[in-house]
């Protein structure tokens, strides 16, 4: 398993701290928010992972390094203009191989760590057969799913469809910004066509 963290965003919201910053090395508590995404990965078993980088590329790799540092391996992925996550997997492909992994937004940061994601989606694959999960996504209860994009899900827990930011949410099960996938992901983003946003 290998792990895809997204840090190319330029981090508008967070302005004016990120004028002087990427937003995924904002510290808190004196670390970087993008230290806590790898040091999740890496508690985890994921070895290697591969950082999509936009604009702030230099500032990421100067930081992070080879991520010998975390005892991982890390990659780094360049793109040019921010197109979305499904774009994220496609210039990643040569990384990902076949390989099944998680991917995480660069910006993120989890009460719980990866550990039982990755585990519970591993023992699922391993068991095989119609049920094993080609996909699964941390999703997480919120008073005002209105605010994120949000999960629909069937009686038996399969996510149905995301809505980004709805004015009438089918849930209150926001998207936490951690997904797990097999390779099949790698054909259905090619079939995706760009949102009105670009992404």
């Amino acid at each position: 398993m290998k792990g895809l963290i997204l840090a190319g965003g330029a981090g508008t919201r967070l302005r004016p701290i990120t004028h002087t910053s990427a937003k995924q090395l904002v510290p808190i508590a004196n670390k970087p928010i993008l230290f806590y995404g790898i040091e999740a990965m890496k508690k985890a078993g994921i070895n290697e992972i591969g950082i999509i980088v936009g604009d702030t590329q230099k500032e990421i790799r100067s930081a992070v390094g080879d991520g010998s540092q975390f005892g991982v391996k890390v990659s780094y992925i360049p793109q040019d203009q921010p197109l979305g996550l499904a774009h994220c997997v496609l210039i990643a492909q040569e990384f990902l191989g076949d390989d099944d992994f998680v991917m995480y937004l660069g910006d993120n940061m989890l009460e719980q760590g990866l550990e039982g994601f990755v585990s519970e989606f591993v023992s699922a694959r391993a068991k095989g057969g119609k049920t094993a999960p080609t996909a699964q996504i941390l999703l997480c209860h919120v008073d005002d799913p209105r605010q994120f994009g949000v999960a629909e899900v069937t009686k038996e827990g399969h996510v149905k469809r995301l809505v980004e930011k709805p004015k009438d949410p089918p849930s209150n099960l926001a998207l936490v910004g951690v997904y797990l996938f097999d390779k099949t992901i790698n054909e259905a983003v090619r079939a995706i066509k760009p949102s009105k946003r670009g992404e």
